[in-house]
């Protein structure tokens, strides 16, 4: 069994940042955008990770194929992660579950995680996002960012969210994407003009990490204020 990670979360929700402690030996993994600082005896080696489907899946999860391993030697020493975006970051202990992951979120993990890529079919339509999610397995720390701060979420029965706020759920969660019920019936129009649109129904009991924020509609919403050129 692989040991805990020491860390620290900074500047919490809105520009969180990742600090990491690697004792002698330890070894940490991350996308190879998310560092912004190291300590200088720290080892940094760039390749695949888990092989090449592995590779591949992460890949078309919305993540990088590479993976840059930061590896303490003789001596400990510090890693910062800093997410793509703004927003929040989240630990998670893994714990020989499975952990699903929306495209895009995956961060960071300790030794004993392997993380890919799972074809959802339709279930995997979250947002126009894609089809296929991020799914990490085995036991160890794994560290996964938002848009926006994270609300954790205990399911004990059924639960309702948005697809476009998803960040991470457990798989031991059902779920079924479907339209907002009180959408059903109503046809195409209702939809459009709603606001609303897919929503991912939980049932069972496990954690569903939510965002505070959604892209696309901030996307809109910064739009409206670029300049517009006069005829």
């Amino acid at each position: 069994m692989s040991s805990e990670l020491q860390f620290e979360i900074r500047l919490r929700p809105d520009f969180s940042l990742l600090e990491v402690k690697l004792r002698p030996g330890e070894t940490v993994y991350a996308e190879p955008s998310a560092m912004a600082s190291m300590s200088p005896n720290l080892t940094l080696k760039v390749g695949l990770k888990g092989g090449a489907l592995s590779s591949l899946g992460r890949m078309l999860g919305g993540e990088s194929m590479i993976v840059n391993t930061f590896s303490a030697g003789k001596d400990p020493g510090e890693v910062v992660f800093a997410p793509a975006q703004l927003g929040d970051t989240q630990h998670h202990r893994l714990t020989g579950g499975s952990l699903m992951l929306q495209r895009g979120a995956y961060m960071a993990s300790g030794e004993g995680v392997e993380v890919t890529g799972k074809w959802q079919g339709a279930k995997g339509f979250f947002s126009g996002e894609g089809l296929v999610l991020l799914k990490a397995t085995g036991t160890g720390d794994i560290f996964f960012t938002s848009f926006g701060a994270i609300l954790e979420i205990d399911v004990a029965d059924d639960y309702i969210v948005d697809t476009g706020f998803i960040v991470a759920f457990e798989d031991t969660l059902q779920y079924q994407v479907t339209v907002v019920p009180g959408l059903r019936g109503g046809g195409f129009k209702r939809l459009f003009f709603s606001g609303e649109g897919l929503v991912c129904r939980f049932s069972g009991q496990g954690k569903v990490w939510v965002q505070t924020r959604q892209v696309s509609p901030y996307l809109s919403w910064v739009h409206s204020f670029r300049p517009q050129k006069s005829s």
